[in-house]
């Protein structure tokens, strides 16, 4: 054989041997049976461009037929899964961000069921057979129970700041303290909601201090509002002050200035029974004199997604005429889970408001359902001897960036196994209704505040699983 022939055949492009998509997809169609096309050829598709960019950049093996075919069939099934899908909140963290925050009511999610399947008089009054407003029940039961003169709603907090601000200040200065020019989750920054609603960010005080003179000496004829802030998902400890609602009220009632809070989780009962701070209470802050109250839906409450304003009659007013308002508005379902959640705030039912009955739950009844919890585990582990099962005492945040440094006590199924803390809850990540647990100290701890009604099997099922394919 001529060497020079030799040499253009050790040097062909790798890529060069790749199958098709047609052919690939055909292989991963035939093992699966009855995957949507679309998917399998979208997951080959994928696949084929990420080994072809690997073996562009130095990569020398390529994998063989059956590996791709494996490695396709299982992207697929990824592609074809349900999002948002169910998970087991095993973290204790009631609100937690990245789970969906507030679980809803079963009469809430058959509001919104209902809403979503049928007509409704969503923008109709039935009683002329003219256009109504949709927002006429929700704004009328959040004033009722925050105390408000009115009420609004627009789809989350994040937006609630933004109609406020363009409302009450667009062109104009605002002032906020230093210390509450905060940044939560998605590099959501306040200074960048303050830029994209056309005003101007007058910046007072200190990280750590902020004084009422300094609200005072930065108030001037521009002016259009002073800005309270809640620091959702940190703490400032140590040689601290801060400028308090009511005085900060008090401040701009004297230089004739508006006070908008930020409140960020509000809730409408009382919790400070639980230790909760009394600033979460969102009555109390109406009570304050704030010209304007926002906080979100899914947090404290326990709704749904949504940003919800309170306050005086003509600020409310001018926010819903703000043509920026049609923009970030509720869609039907939202707002037929909000209107349950307040009815049954209302009506004295918030202990059928999930977040509410975990945040309320007395220590003894987490402690027995975790005992019962690994009770279970434990008939499962009697198969793998080295597994160490116990219940043990604990403490979780409420989460959601909504009480920086205060945590529930709780109780927590803590699983020990000789393939490490790590890989056993990556492995119970991976069973077919994903269990989200926290890892420390070497064990995965299980924590029954937050686990619902069939979460147990499935935290049952989970462990099966990963004792099965041999990872525990």
């Amino acid at each position: 054989m001529n060497p020079d022939s030799q040499v253009n055949q050790g040097s062909e492009d790798p890529r060069r041997g790749l199958p098709s998509v047609d052919r690939l997809a055909r292989a991963v169609s035939e093992r699966l049976g009855d995957a949507p096309a679309w998917a399998v050829t979208e997951a080959a598709r994928q696949v084929l461009d990420a080994l072809r960019v690997e073996l562009s950049q130095g990569a020398t093996d390529s994998p063989e037929l059956e590996e791709l075919v494996e490695r396709t069939a299982a992207h697929a099934l990824e592609l074809v899964r349900p999002r948002p899908s169910r998970v087991v909140n095993a973290t204790g963290v009631v609100l937690h961000t990245n789970l969906g925050r507030a679980v809803l009511a079963d009469g809430a999610a058959a509001a919104a069921n209902e809403a979503a399947r049928s007509y409704s008089d969503l923008e109709l009054d039935p009683a002329t057979g003219r256009r109504g407003n949709r927002l006429g029940s929700v704004s009328g039961l959040l004033a009722r129970l925050s105390g408000a003169e009115a009420a609004f709603a627009v789809n989350n907090n994040a937006a609630a700041t933004l109609l406020a601000l363009d409302t009450l200040a667009r062109g104009r200065e605002v002032v906020v303290s230093r210390g509450e020019l905060v940044e939560i989750g998605g590099s959501f920054r306040v200074p960048e909601i303050l830029e994209r609603a056309g005003v101007r960010l007058v910046e007072v005080g200190t990280t750590n201090r902020t004084h009422a003179e300094d609200y005072r000496r930065a108030i001037g004829p521009d002016t259009a509002l002073l800005l309270k802030v809640h620091r959702s998902n940190f703490e400032i400890r140590g040689f601290t002050a801060e400028v308090g609602l009511p005085e900060l009220v008090a401040i701009g009632r004297e230089h004739g200035v508006g006070v908008l809070e930020d409140l960020g989780s509000g809730s409408l009962v009382d919790l400070t029974g639980l230790g909760l701070p009394p600033e979460h209470h969102v009555p109390g802050r109406v009570a304050s004199g704030a010209d304007c109250v926002c906080f979100s839906g899914d947090k404290l409450l326990g709704g749904p997604q949504a940003g919800l304003l309170v306050g005086r009659r003509e600020v409310v007013e001018a926010m819903r005429k703000n043509p920026l308002a049609r923009a970030l508005r509720l869609d039907k379902q939202t707002l037929a889970a909000l209107d349950w959640t307040l009815r049954a705030v209302a009506d004295g039912r918030d202990g059928e408001i999930p977040t509410l009955r975990q945040l309320r739950e007395p220590e003894a009844q987490v402690r027995g359902r975790a005992e019962a919890l690994a009770e279970r585990l434990v008939k499962v582990a009697a198969s793998a001897p080295a597994l160490r099962v116990e219940v043990v005492a604990d403490r979780a945040a409420v989460g959601g960036g909504t009480l920086p440094g205060f945590e529930l006590d709780t109780w927590v199924v803590a699983i020990q196994a000789p393939c490490g803390a790590d890989r056993l809850a990556s492995a119970l990540r991976a069973a077919p209704v994903p269990v989200m647990s926290r890892v420390r100290d070497g064990a995965v701890l299980l924590d029954a505040r937050t686990l619902l009604e069939g979460d147990d099997a499935a935290i049952e099922l989970a462990l099966v699983e990963a004792l099965s394919r041999g990872v525990v």
